[in-house]
C-alpha cells in the first residue's frame, strides 16, 4: 500500500492553515486516482505564539506535531519527516500560496521512477510571485544549473514530493528557510533522479516571513558551501580559469602593443598589467586547490570523485596528473627568459625594454613552482586515496 505523508510547517498561521489543510485532505481521491492509496497530513506547529495549533488540532484527519518553542521552518520540516509512515513524502507552505490540488501530479512522476518531484514556480504555470522574488529564484536556480549541471527552474520551491528512502542521502539539511535549496543542491550532486512539474503560485495568506536581502544571502552561502562539500574543483576551477584567461588576455595586449614598438606604458596600462599579475596567480592557485579539494572529499567520502570541472574527463590524462610536467616546463622557461633578459642587459639593451622580459620570467617561474608543488601534493592525496583499496586487493578481499 503507498501511502503519501503531506507535511505542513507551521508558525504563526492560525490564519490560513485550517483551509489549505482542508484542501490538503480533499486531493485524496484523486491522490487514489493517481496511485496513492492513503493520504497522512502531518500538521507541526513551530513555537507559534497566536492559536495556529488549535485551529489545525480542531481539523478531523490531521496529526498535529508541536514545537515548545520556534525552531525555524526546516527544523519543522525535518521533525514531520522523522514522523511520516508514508513511503513517499510531500510537503508545502501553510500560507495558501502552493495548491495542494497538484499533488496527484507529483506523485504520479514519484511512482513512475522519480526520486525528488518538485513543484516549479518557474516553469510556465500561472505565477503571482512578486518580482524581487522571481529575479532572486531565477538568479538561484540558473546558479544551481551551472553548480549541478542539471537544468532547474526552481531551487527553492516549497513544494515537492520526494522518496522516504532519500532522506539518508541528502541529511543533514539547515533549520532555516534555506532548506529547500540545500536539498536541491544535495539531490543534484548525489545523482538523485529529480523532475520539475509547473504549478500556479498564489499570494500569500498574511506577511510572509521571508526576508529578499537576509534569506538571499543566505540561500546563496548555502548552495554555495554545499556544492563545495561535494564539487569543490566546480567553482574554484571555474573561478581559477577565469583568473588564468583574463591575465592571457592582457599579457597578449602587451605583447602586441611590445611588437607595434610601444615600449612604455601608461596608468591604465600599469593597471592592466597589476591586474595580470595578480590573476594569473591568483587563478592557478586557486585552480590548483580546486583540484586539490576535491581529493580531499574523496577521501572524506571513501569513495572517488564523480563530478569535476566539467563532469567528464577533457584530456586522456586528467590535467592534475600533467601539472608536474608544465611546473618544470615553466621553471625552466622562467629561467631562460631571465637570462636572456639578463645577458641582453649586459650588452647594452635599455631597461625600457628589458623590464617586461624580467617581469615575464619571474611570472612564469613562480607559476611553474606553483604547479610542481600542487602535483607533489596531489600525488601525495591520490596515493592516500588509493591506499585502502589497494590493501584490500593485496589481501584478497575485493
Amino acid at each position: 500500500m503507498t501511502i503519501l505523508s503531506v507535511v505542513i510547517p507551521a508558525y504563526n498561521e492560525e490564519n490560513g492553515i485550517a483551509e489549505i489543510a482542508k484542501r490538503v485532505l480533499a486531493v485524496e481521491p484523486a491522490l487514489k486516482s493517481a496511485g496513492v492509496d492513503r493520504l497522512e497530513l502531518l500538521v507541526v506547529d513551530d513555537g507559534s505564539k497566536d492559536k495556529t495549533a488549535e485551529a489545525a488540532s480542531s481539523i478531523p484527519g490531521v496529526s498535529l506535531i508541536r514545537h515548545p518553542k520556534n525552531k525555524g521552518y526546516g527544523a519543522a520540516l525535518k521533525t514531520g519527516f522523522s514522523k511520516a509512515s508514508g513511503e513517499l513524502i510531500g510537503f508545502l507552505d501553510a500560507d495558501g500560496t502552493y495548491p495542494p490540488e497538484y499533488f496527484p501530479q507529483l506523485c504520479q512522476a514519484a511512482l513512475k521512477g522519480t526520486d525528488l518531484v518538485i513543484g516549479s514556480r518557474m516553469a510556465g504555470a500561472d505565477s503571482k510571485m512578486p518580482l524581487t522574488r522571481r529575479v532572486g529564484n531565477f538568479f538561484f536556480a540558473t546558479l544551481l544549473t551551472l553548480l549541478g549541471r542539471q537544468k532547474v527552474t526552481d531551487s527553492a520551491s516549497g513544494m515537492r514530493v520526494f522518496k522516504k528512502e532519500i532522506l539518508e542521502q541528502i541529511y543533514p539539511l539547515p533549520d532555516g528557510l534555506n532548506l529547500t535549496p540545500v536539498m536541491s543542491t544535495r539531490a543534484l550532486h548525489e545523482g538523485i533522479k529529480i523532475e520539475e512539474v509547473p504549478i500556479p503560485y498564489s499570494e500569500r495568506v498574511g506577511r510572509s516571513k521571508l526576508s529578499v536581502i537576509r534569506d538571499g544571502r543566505i540561500f546563496l552561502q548555502s548552495m554555495v558551501w554545499t556544492a563545495l562539500s561535494y564539487n569543490p574543483v566546480r567553482i574554484l576551477g571555474m573561478l581559477g580559469l577565469a583568473g588564468v584567461g583574463v591575465a592571457g588576455l592582457i599579457f597578449l595586449g602587451l605583447v602586441i602593443a611590445r611588437l607595434n614598438g610601444i615600449t612604455t606604458l601608461g596608468s591604465w596600462g600599469v593597471a592592466a598589467l597589476f591586474t595580470a599579475l595578480i590573476s594569473v596567480v591568483s587563478g592557478v592557485n586557486v585552480f590548483a586547490l580546486g583540484v586539490t579539494f576535491n581529493y580531499l572529499v574523496s577521501l572524506f567520502y571513501k569513495k572517488p570523485i564523480r563530478q569535476g570541472l566539467f563532469g567528464k574527463p577533457i584530456f586522456k590524462t586528467p590535467l592534475d596528473q600533467q601539472f608536474g610536467w608544465m611546473g618544470i616546463l615553466a621553471v625552466v622557461l622562467g629561467i631562460a627568459i631571465g637570462i636572456v633578459s639578463i645577458v641582453l642587459g649586459v650588452r647594452g639593451w635599455d631597461i625600457d625594454r628589458l623590464w617586461f622580459y624580467l617581469l615575464s620570467s619571474a611570472m612564469v617561474f613562480l607559476v611553474g613552482v606553483q604547479l610542481f608543488v600542487y602535483w607533489l601534493l596531489l600525488r601525495i592525496l591520490e596515493e592516500l586515496s588509493q591506499r585502502e583499496v589497494k590493501t584490500k586487493n593485496d589481501l584478497g578481499l575485493n
